[in-house]
């Protein structure tokens, strides 16, 4: 079942600018991170679950990119961007091969079961 998101169309062509140039730098930002780098995430300070992350890859030994953006208090409306851009509700958003695969929780689980290793082996996602 595909995701709702309002569409285009249902935007009032006066502010279809304002919604597409909201926080694109950190939008864009993330792209080119998940471009360059098989691995990335996505976090925030103080929050446990990106430096869960984080160790996680470690000590897969697979090397990722890791982009932080603010704490609790600060930088969270541009944060809110990316939430909305990627459908993910929560920090961290880990990328594999350019696909969000979720959070800390579901990057051990692909760990665990060996999908992590094999979607790093194969080719990246359009």
């Amino acid at each position: 079942m595909p995701r709702s998101i309002l569409p285009e169309s249902r935007l009032h062509p006066a502010i279809r600018q304002a919604v597409a140039d909201s926080h694109a730098d950190i939008v864009r930002e993330v792209e080119d991170a998940i471009a360059a780098h098989p691995a990335v995430v996505v976090g925030m300070a103080q929050n446990p679950f990106p430096r869960m992350a984080r160790k996680a890859l470690d000590a897969a030994g697979v090397p990722f990119q890791y982009l932080e953006y603010g704490s609790y208090f600060a930088q969270w409306r541009r944060r809110n961007a990316l939430k909305i851009w990627s459908g993910w509700p929560t920090f961290p958003m880990v990328f594999v091969r350019g696909m969000l695969i979720g959070g800390a929780t579901d990057l051990r689980k692909l760990i665990a079961s060996g999908e992590l290793r094999r979607l790093l082996d194969s080719s990246p996602a359009s």
